[in-house]
């Protein structure tokens, strides 16, 4: 059998090239030549180990991440307590929202003109599913992309409530995006407290000292499948339990109506931040936007005593 054997002038280009993507350390080259060297008649036996040894050597060069201005996970709340007709509600706001103009103005008008998007629905502890994998957007054109990926599929329904789980999970969505936004951001809406899984503020806590913010959309409509875990400040509880970190705030939707306007709302705030000219005239026409809390004042484990005293109850949502 013949054994092609790599000579000095093949293994130093394969270490300098870089079209072929690879780093090769010198070491291993002289390692290798010293052996053939050394051992003339034992060349054909070990030129094969030697070539094996040289491909493990060979690592990929990792790529720069992309710059965007935000990486944006946004993370849609499908228990059981919405409705049907509310969770398709709440498709068509995010649709309606990531296509119009003013939102993608906002994007336009950002230092890289890009932003990173990821849409994740969820429900308990380990129900999370990812609708939309990251994705640029840049104009219409990468936003139609995104809405054609949500329009494919129905949205589905799962039991519990895990806002924690929801964060986690975002969180280390961020690890495998790709991209290296200015702000990273999980925009998460639900319409109860967490009932299982790690207590939420908890979550909060660690991911925001990751640098991660955390904006909330509470979802006060009460129109859809009542359920014995709604609570009457859920506003409250966002703005003490949920949301956090740098510019964190929530928006608080208390009738379906409002909610496309809600999501175009916060897209556009998260673009440009509580400095800007927007989030000033954003207040002047709508109630004011809640800003995260430095104290909680409400319970954060109302949602989880809630569901242990729920003995006598049916309601598993």
């Amino acid at each position: 059998m013949h054994v092609i054997t790599p000579n000095r002038c093949t293994l130093l280009a394969t270490c300098i090239s870089p079209a072929l993507g690879f780093s090769l350390c010198g070491a291993t080259i002289i390692a290798y030549l010293a052996a053939m060297s050394a051992f003339p008649h034992a060349r054909h036996l070990l030129s094969g180990a030697a070539a094996l040894a040289l491909m493990l050597g060979l690592a990929p060069e990792s790529r720069a991440a992309e710059p965007v201005d935000i990486e944006l996970v946004l993370a849609v709340d499908v228990s059981l307590s919405m409705s049907p007709a509310e969770l398709e509600i709440q498709r068509r706001g995010y649709v309606a929202a990531l296509t119009h103009d003013t939102v993608l103005q906002a994007i336009a008008d950002g230092a890289y003109g890009k932003i990173a998007v990821t849409y994740v629905e969820w429900a308990g502890t380990t129900w999370q599913h990812v609708i939309v994998p990251w994705t640029v957007i840049a104009n219409r054109a990468d936003a139609e992309r995104v809405v054609e990926q949500l329009a494919a599929h129905a949205p589905n329904s799962a039991r519990r409530t895990s806002i924690s789980g929801a964060l986690q999970f975002g969180s280390d969505l961020f690890a495998e995006s790709g991209f290296q936004g200015v702000k990273r951001v999980i925009d998460i809406s639900g319409d109860g407290p967490n009932n299982q899984g790690a207590p939420v503020d908890i979550i909060r806590d660690e991911l925001v000292k990751q640098g991660i913010t955390i904006n909330g959309l509470p979802l006060m409509t009460r129109s859809g499948f009542t359920s014995v875990y709604d609570v009457n400040y859920l506003d409250r509880y966002y703005t003490d339990c949920v949301i956090g970190g740098p510019g964190a705030f929530m928006i608080p939707v208390n009738e379906w109506t409002q909610f496309p306007e809600a999501i175009r709302r916060k897209l556009v705030l998260e673009l440009a931040g509580p400095a800007s000219p927007q989030w000033a005239a954003d207040e002047a026409a709508h109630p004011p936007v809640i800003l995260a809390q430095d104290k909680p004042a409400t319970d954060c484990q109302v949602g989880e005593k809630m569901w242990r005293d729920r003995s006598w109850m049916f309601d598993s949502r």
